[in-house]
């Protein structure tokens, strides 16, 4: 066995202030909610995934039933959309949030239907492509790399603040 002896008391009292940080992260978790939360609110600007890609167009279909001011759509639905991808009129963007805890954080939406566009979903020989948000990759959950970046970078600032 391998014992170490640490006699400088700056680097202990580093070490004390990790361990001690390390019992209640929630800062850093809130740190990487509201830093996830700004990357998502951004794709919706740039239309792209978290990877870079742009976002497909909407099918013809989708284009042509879409509630623009003094079409029947619009006035069935009682509001005219801001003709944006993926924020029709506003809901699920405004649903983007995140939950810190002490040990996790979790991002994503309060609308149901975000699944769908974060996987794509095919249903009979209709399909709608993925347009990605959270995740670079849904099935495997992973992040893509700026988003890691990003969490390793907040997670960096918290655990070495003096």
């Amino acid at each position: 066995m391998l014992t170490i002896a640490i006699n400088d008391e700056a680097f202990r009292d580093l070490l004390q202030t990790l361990q001690n940080r390390l019992q209640d992260m929630t800062p850093a978790m809130t740190g990487i909610g509201a830093e996830m939360e700004s990357r998502v609110s951004r794709r919706f600007e740039t239309r792209t995934d978290p990877t870079g890609k742009p976002w497909e167009k909407w099918a013809d279909a989708t284009d042509k039933s879409y509630p623009r001011p003094g079409t029947p759509a619009a006035i069935k639905a009682g509001r005219s959309g801001n003709e944006r991808l993926l924020d029709r009129y506003g809901d699920m963007l405004q649903g983007l949030s995140y939950q810190a805890e002490a040990g996790s954080v979790r991002v994503g939406f309060d609308q149901s239907y975000a699944t769908f566009h974060e996987f794509g979903v095919e249903f009979g020989k209709r399909r709608m492509p993925r347009r990605g948000l959270l995740m670079a990759n849904p099935q495997a959950g992973t992040l893509a790399p700026d988003d890691e970046r990003a969490v390793i970078d907040v997670l960096g600032d918290f655990l070495f603040q003096q």
